[in-house]
């Protein structure tokens, strides 16, 4: 790759009122046309972001909150759900992992603004403290035990638009039987959201072992009613690569 020439200093009687401030918008610029240019670098950048912005955590995602209440979730990924419920406009919204109830506040949040929608939130623990809304159901059990299952089924009408996010255990064979047992209620051009797809080393945490992106790739290749949509990942910064699944069939 050939290196970008930058503006030469020849001597510290350049550095004029100004000066600095002008050669620094003539770097960015400079540099700013390669990566646009140039895929493999924005990749690049993107993935070394990422590697900074997830190992900060404590001053990045664990730090996120919406209306006080903590969500651990890339802000990216929230707009993007934002653009999802309005193209959308689900009826139901099932959540597996609601740990402090933060991204269901969110997602209830967007529902009254929509003026439609609910949101169904699973998790073994029953933390003290959630947000309570109208709009929210908490359930509290496995996402994968069958009466979990049967109770979110219970909740969905016929016709219902249905999008479905997963977040609760990230090891794989925990991952690949929630995509198994929600599938099907996923409407046709909704979605099924794999969470954290990043662990394991795509790209942060190496050592987590074979976890939702692993999950993810076993279940394309059983089930051809779904497919990755590249779209929702045009923010570059995703905790969720591969993991926007969009229902086709």
């Amino acid at each position: 790759m050939r290196r970008a020439r930058l503006p030469a200093l020849s001597s510290p009687s350049d550095h004029k009122p100004g000066f600095l401030r002008e050669q620094s918008r003539v770097l960015g610029r400079q540099v700013s046309a390669r990566v646009v240019g140039n895929p493999l670098v924005a990749r690049l950048i993107t993935r070394y972001f990422h590697r900074l912005y997830y190992g900060m955590r404590a001053r990045t995602w664990l730090d996120t909150h919406w209306l006080g209440t903590p969500l651990l979730k890339c802000p990216l990924d929230l707009w993007i759900y934002q653009e999802l419920l309005h193209e959308i406009r689900p009826h139901l919204i099932v959540e597996t992992g609601t740990r402090y109830g933060g991204s269901a506040a969110y997602l209830a949040s967007l529902c009254d603004l929509l003026d439609h929608g609910r949101v169904i939130s699973i998790d073994i623990d029953e933390a003290e403290g959630r947000p309570q809304h109208p709009r929210i159901r908490y359930l509290h059990g496995s996402s994968t035990a069958p009466e979990c299952i049967d109770a979110v089924k219970q909740e969905v009408s016929e016709g219902d638009r249905v999008l479905v996010i997963l977040d609760s255990d990230h090891r794989r064979d925990h991952v690949l039987a929630e995509l198994r047992a929600y599938a099907d209620l996923v409407s046709p051009g909704s979605y099924l959201v794999v969470e954290d797809t990043n662990v394991n080393g795509h790209p942060v945490d190496p050592f987590f072992g074979p976890g939702p992106f692993e999950a993810m790739r076993d279940f394309l290749a059983e089930d051809a009613r779904f497919e990755v949509d590249r779209a929702r990942e045009k923010f570059y910064l995703t905790f969720n690569p591969s993991g926007y699944l969009r229902r086709v069939g």
